[in-house]
């Protein structure tokens, strides 16, 4: 999409990972979903976190190592 648009993903992933602690803050917690609620809760905000970190300026010797 080369429509100038700018999608701002920092911001995105950032809510994505709100939005997905706030449904499984509604969700039953019980012994049987209890261990898949924390995984989908750190997932969502590796995400972000991953995002952030791909868009850190490199350095020259990042650069030469690629």
């Amino acid at each position: 999409m080369s429509n100038g648009t700018n999608f701002n993903l920092e911001e995105r992933t950032f809510l994505f990972a709100q939005s997905v602690r706030s449904y499984c803050k509604k969700v039953t917690h019980n012994i049987i979903n209890i261990q898949d609620i924390k995984q989908v809760v750190r997932s969502s905000g590796s995400v972000s976190a991953n995002y952030i970190e791909a868009n850190e300026s490199l350095s020259k010797a990042d650069l030469f190592t690629e």
